[in-house]
């Protein structure tokens, strides 16, 4: 009798690891970490390396037009849809050695995995690469997974520019990653992600399994506000238009607003523009971005509304004005459940202490959900740290978090020799 699941499945953890490291050679950073933004020539190495070892376990790597890369280990049922599991091998300009690449790697490591104890499943399994996940260089981010989804055109997309000008097609037709396949072409079963948690819970509960029950939902509000520029040493105080003081009481405005919503919610500004940024000049335009999350969309709203209602009067009340847009918006996604019991229920067979999580990081996953099943699993890292080059986890969690993701990949794939 074929089954569904294999009990005693487990992975190499070393080669799992080794595989991270030697990965992490590609696009050092300068303080142990990695710098591969998308579309550089590291990111370009990278994929290369990704290739070579994808083709040398038997897949079939395909690539669409936003330069997604798609390793296919064939099934017993030409006809079935494919079973994905993957994330981003690009970083931030000073990211960390695990994040995306533990989710793109584990996927390499469960097809290595079943070559080494031959088995096969009906579905075939991709192990996916989605491009252009952190948004550093091309705004924004979930790039790539964002057009697969409908969400972002992909015509748009391929016309964004980076701060020194040069256009994101031309950057992946200049390293060669630039694929005929047209986007979306591909059909899913469903989809995995694994990542690491990005924040602290999971280390601070002891466990090295989180099932992600949740994604939040994001809005990033540019805001510009517009005083006076006038001589620092010179203008009466009485008769300053002070647009960095407008930045202030708009700073204390989001962590306020996010304090009301506790805990479901964060907010910060992250990103500011000072002009005209002169020692002895009082700014006179502030340019920022406000970034609101939460899973709950009641929420998101509610804080948008409240940011958009109260800050013109806080800025008026000092003589500058206000105005705002959303320039980055996704609802909170809810994985499917029938997956995330999958994921509970490997990593009880498997013996790995786990606890449901929300996601507080976008990732392609959220993208995917809108049109296929999805779940996500996370591994600790430590003290919470990422989007650093100190980012860390150990091999112990990258293990135990790859195994649960397998048992969910072969269940849903199907095992038919075993």
């Amino acid at each position: 009798m074929a089954m569904t699941h294999g009990e005693n499945l487990t992975i190499d953890g070393a080669r799992l690891w080794q595989a991270i490291m030697d990965i992490a050679r590609i696009g050092p950073g300068v303080a142990g970490g990695n710098n591969r933004q998308a579309l550089t020539d590291a990111d370009g190495e990278a994929r290369a390396l990704f290739q070579d070892w994808c083709e040398a376990a038997g897949c079939t790597v395909g690539v669409d037009e936003m330069g997604t890369m798609f390793a296919k280990r064939a099934g017993s049922d030409p006809d079935a849809l494919p079973v994905f599991v993957g994330s981003h091998l690009d970083t931030q300009p000073t990211g960390g050695k695990y994040d995306g690449v533990l989710g793109v790697l584990a996927g390499l490591e469960i097809v290595r995995t079943l070559n080494d104890l031959d088995i096969t499943t009906r579905r075939p399994i991709v192990v996916t690469n989605w491009t252009n996940e952190e948004g550093s260089r091309f705004a924004p981010a979930m790039m790539a997974s964002g057009v697969f989804a409908g969400a972002l055109d992909r015509d748009w997309v391929l016309d964004r520019v980076d701060a020194d000008g040069k256009r994101f097609g031309d950057e992946l037709q200049r390293i060669g990653w630039k694929g005929t396949e047209p986007v979306g072409q591909r059909k899913m079963h469903a989809f995995f992600e694994l990542h690491i948690e990005q924040g602290p819970i999971l280390e601070q509960e002891g466990k090295p399994v989180g099932v992600v029950t949740h994604g939040q939902g994001l809005r990033w509000i540019e805001c510009t506000v517009t005083g006076k520029g006038q001589h620092t040493g010179s203008t009466p105080m009485y008769m300053r238009r002070n647009a960095g003081r407008a930045l202030a009481r708009v700073t204390e405005l989001v962590h306020e607003i996010a304090m009301q919503y506790q805990p479901n919610a964060v907010g910060a500004i992250g990103h500011v523009d000072v002009h005209p940024n002169s020692r002895n000049i009082i700014p006179e335009k502030v340019v920022f971005t406000v970034d609101f999350r939460s899973h709950v969309l009641g929420t998101l709203e509610a804080m948008v509304t409240e940011l958009s209602e109260t800050a013109p009067g806080l800025c008026a009340d000092i003589g500058v004005r206000f105005k705002s847009e959303v320039v980055g918006s996704f609802d909170p996604p809810a994985f499917d459940e029938t997956l995330v019991q999958r994921l509970r229920d490997a990593a009880d067979r498997l013996g790995h202490g786990h606890m449901d999580v929300i996601s507080g990081a976008g990732h392609d996953a959220c993208r995917i959900n809108s049109i296929y099943p999805t779940a996500m699993v996370m591994c600790p890292c430590k003290d919470g740290l990422s989007h650093n080059e100190a980012e860390e986890i150990t091999p112990d969690w990258a293990k135990a978090a790859t195994e649960v993701v397998m048992h969910g990949v072969v269940e849903t794939a199907e095992i038919t020799n075993r």
